[in-house]
C-alpha cells in the first residue's frame, strides 16, 4: 500500500504531512512512502532525511498522487482553478485522503471529493475524547499558535516584557489580556509569563477558571448563571445571550484599557469567530499597544483586523492578522502534524491481522469521515448533494 507526501501548494504553509520520523514508523507498519521532493523544505527536512528514513523522493507529482493508496496532506488539496496543477483530479478513485479540510469553511470541495470517488478524512474534526488525544490536530497546532502569538506580540511591541530594574531606573512589565482560554490560550498564558508579563485572562466557560489562575494569570468574567452553564459537553464554549455579551464587552473595556498585549483566540466551530474587542475598545487603548488576533482567518475576534496584515490605528495601536500562525513555526507545527496523522493510521491496522482496514463504525473514524463510495457521509454534511445526484 503507497502512502503519498506531496508539497504544500497553498500560500503561507510550509508545513509538510510527514517528518523523517514518522516516515520510518509508517515504513513500520509496511506501507510504501512515496515524499515528493521539496516537500519538507519549508520544515527544514530535505530529502535526504526523508531517503534516509527509507522514503522513495518523488519528482513527478502526478505520478505521485496518481499512484498513492493514501495521501497525507496539510490543507486541503488544490480543485478546479485554484493552482496551476489540480490535485484533486490526480488522485485515483478509492484513494483516502487524510488533512486539514476545512468542511466548514469550504463545503463545495465535499462535493468535489465524492464525485472525485475519493474518502476523505477531516483531521480538524477528530473528536475530543481521551483514546484521540494523539490524533488531535487542532490542539497540536493551537499550542504551537498560541505560543507563536506571544513571539508576534513581543516583535511588534516597542518595550520589553518583564520589569528590569537597572541603575538608569525601572522599566515597568507589560500588561497581557489572553481572551479565550482554550490549548492555544493556555500556552499564551503561559508564554507570557515566561517572558515576566503580568497575564490576565477571560473566557465564557467556567471550567478554565482554575486552569488561568494555576498558570499565575488572573481571571476576568462575568461570572453569574449563565457563565455557570457556557461549555458544550465537547469541552466548546456555548454562543452566550446577547445580555451576557453586553455585561462581558462592559467589563473587558474596562479591563483592556490598561492593556500593553491582547491576544485573542475565541473560536466557535462551523461558524464565524465572535467580535470580542470592538472599535471602541481598541480606541481606547494606550500607544504602542499591540493585539494579535488568532481567529482572523474565521472573521476575526477584533474590529478591524485584517487577513494577513499589521494594522496600526489612528492612536497607534497595532492588531496583527497574521495567516496561518502554525505555519510560522513549521518545524515543530509539522513533527507534531505528523505524528497526529501516525497515530490515526496506526488505529487503522488490526492488531491481529496486521491488514489495513478502515472501522467505519468506530467514534473516531465516524468523526473525521467525510464521503465516502461517492457520497457525503458525515451527519454534519450529508445533506449536501453529493456524487450520485449531481447534475
Amino acid at each position: 500500500m503507497k502512502v503519498a507526501i506531496p508539497k504544500e501548494r497553498r500560500a503561507q504553509e510550509r508545513r509538510v504531512a510527514a517528518s523523517p520520523e514518522t516516515v520510518k514508523k509508517l515504513k513500520g507498519l509496511g506501507l510504501d512512502v512515496i515524499v515528493e521532493s521539496g516537500a519538507g523544505a519549508g520544515a527544514s527536512y530535505p530529502d535526504q532525511l526523508y531517503a534516509d528514513a527509507g522514503a522513495v523522493i518523488g519528482h513527478d507529482p502526478k505520478a505521485l498522487l496518481g499512484d498513492a493508496d493514501i495521501v497525507l496532506k496539510v490543507q486541503r488539496p488544490l480543485i478546479g482553478g485554484e493552482g496551476e496543477l489540480d490535485e484533486l483530479a490526480l488522485l485515483k478513485p478509492g484513494a483516502l485522503l487524510i488533512g486539514i479540510l476545512s468542511p466548514y469553511g469550504e463545503p463545495e470541495s465535499l462535493k468535489a471529493y465524492a464525485q472525485a470517488g475519493v474518502t476523505a478524512f477531516a483531521m480538524e474534526l477528530v473528536p475530543r475524547i481521551t483514546r484521540a488525544q494523539s490524533m488531535d490536530v487542532l490542539s497540536s497546532q493551537s499550542n504551537l499558535a498560541g505560543y507563536r502569538a506571544v513571539l508576534d506580540a513581543a516583535h511588534e511591541f516597542g518595550r520589553a516584557f518583564p520589569m528590569m530594574m537597572t541603575a538608569a531606573g525601572t522599566v515597568p512589565p507589560a500588561r497581557c489580556l489572553v481572551m479565550g482560554v482554550g490549548v492555544a490560550g493556555l500556552q499564551a498564558i503561559a508564554t507570557a509569563r515566561r517572558l515576566g508579563a503580568i497575564v490576565s485572562a477571560t473566557d465564557v466557560r467556567p471550567a478554565v477558571k482554575e486552569q488561568v489562575q494555576s498558570l499565575g494569570a488572573t481571571f476576568v468574567a462575568v461570572e453569574d448563571e449563565e457563565f455557570k452553564q457556557a461549555e458544550t459537553a465537547g469541552g466548546y464554549a456555548k454562543e452566550m445571550s446577547a445580555e451576557y455579551k453586553a455585561k462581558q464587552a462592559a467589563l473587558i473595556a474596562e479591563t483592556i484599557k490598561k492593556q500593553d498585549i491582547v491576544i485573542t483566540t475565541a473560536l466557535i466551530p462551523g461558524r464565524k469567530a465572535p467580535v470580542l474587542v470592538s472599535a471602541e475598545m481598541v480606541a481606547s487603548m494606550k500607544p504602542g499597544a499591540v493585539i494579535v488576533d488568532l481567529a482572523v482567518e474565521q472573521g476575526g475576534n477584533v474590529d478591524g483586523a485584517k487577513k494577513g496584515e499589521v494594522v496600526i490605528t489612528a492612536n497607534g495601536v497595532k492588531i496583527v492578522g497574521h495567516l496561518n500562525v502554525p505555519s510560522r513555526i513549521a518545524v515543530d507545527a509539522s513533527a507534531l502534524y505528523a505524528r497526529n496523522l501516525f497515530h490515526l493510521l496506526q488505529s487503522l491496522f488490526d492488531k491481529k491481522s496486521g491488514e489495513f482496514t478502515i472501522p467505519w463504525t468506530d467514534e473516531i473514524v465516524k468523526g473525521i469521515a467525510l464521503t465516502r463510495d461517492g457520497q457525503i457521509i458525515h451527519p454534519a454534511f450529508a445533506a449536501a448533494p453529493a456524487a450520485g445526484n449531481a447534475d
